[in-house]
């Protein structure tokens, strides 16, 4: 699976992955962003298991975001077991490409994939509160605030707000 934009290749993630998705993900200020299940630190095993999944899902909806086939980040969405037309996703990228709008052109490009090929009325992602730069790129991408959930994740054993965003058809 490939998306393309002007400077972005969003593909599926693959075996050989393995050693530079190691290196870019294993960063704490990374992690502390992203939900528990994220991984720190970030190991080839976690590596592998993260391929291997994706791997063997049977739709495709989670990717390595890449400039010049070299991975920069990560970003997916997840469907809803329940409700066909709601998808909860996320996003993250190595630190050394943050601010360079690398998150806003990827999350637009897998939002209008999103809508387009699966029967999708609704996209949500979360952001911890203490995260405004994501918030900031959710709103670029046309995704709206529609509140703060209080105390809704479990991060690093305390339970802390985030802001709901999402984008309708």
């Amino acid at each position: 699976m490939i998306i393309k934009t002007k400077r972005l290749v969003i593909r599926s993630w693959e075996p050989e992955d393995v050693e530079e998705l190691v290196k870019i993900a294993n960063n704490p200020k990374i992690s502390k962003n992203l939900v528990d299940s994220f991984p720190n630190p970030y190991t080839v095993k976690c590596a592998k298991d993260w391929i291997r999944i994706n791997k063997g899902r049977k739709r495709q909806t989670h990717f390595a975001i890449t400039i010049d086939k070299k991975i920069v980040g990560g970003i997916g969405f997840s469907l809803d077991k329940d409700n066909k037309y709601y998808a909860t996703g996320g996003y993250w990228l190595g630190e050394d490409y943050w601010g360079k709008g690398i998150a806003t052109e990827s999350l637009i490009a897998v939002t209008d994939y999103a809508f387009k090929r699966f029967e999708l009325h609704r996209m949500e992602s979360r952001v911890f509160t203490w995260n405004p730069q994501s918030a900031h790129v959710l709103e670029k991408a046309g995704y709206k605030l529609e509140g703060t959930l209080r105390k809704s994740s479990l991060k690093s054993g305390k339970f802390v707000d985030e802001w709901v965003y999402s984008k309708v058809r």
